[in-house]
């Protein structure tokens, strides 16, 4: 092997890692705010009245949430995951906007959990590095 093919599958694995890591972050906190919703509505009575919502929707969010992680986590349906997710997370910043929130911590943590699903898959999948280079 050469010197250049080892770098390379060195890069490679480290991006794996990293693409999971970051992927875990991800799924660590759909699975929280979906088990929140599910579980505890109380919690988040006030923010879900404060962008418009019933608490009745808290029992179809929640699994949602938990549905699209699931997805997003395991290796086949992860493009169908990182899909999902992102428009659930793009609903949750426009619901902030709309009430005018622009800003606001839970539309920066939607937006920085969004560029991680995908940032996490483009490193973790070949697949989508391929279609999506950064760099040729």
């Amino acid at each position: 092997m050469k010197l250049h093919q080892v770098y390379k599958a060195v890069i490679l694995h480290r991006a794996l890692w990293a693409g999971w890591i970051m992927s875990g972050f991800v799924v660590i906190a759909l699975m929280a705010d979906g088990t929140i919703q599910l579980f505890a509505p109380a919690h988040i009575a006030s923010i879900l009245q404060e962008t418009g919502f019933s608490m009745d929707l808290t029992h179809v969010v929640g699994p949602i949430i938990l549905g699209c992680a699931i997805l997003y986590v395991i290796p086949v349906t992860a493009v169908l995951g990182a899909i999902l997710v992102t428009g659930f997370l793009g609903g949750a910043i426009c619901a902030h906007v709309r009430i005018g929130e622009l800003g606001s911590p839970p539309e920066i943590i939607s937006l920085l959990l969004g560029a991680m699903t995908w940032g996490g898959l483009y490193l973790r999948v070949a697949q989508i590095r391929a279609i999506l280079p950064l760099i040729r």
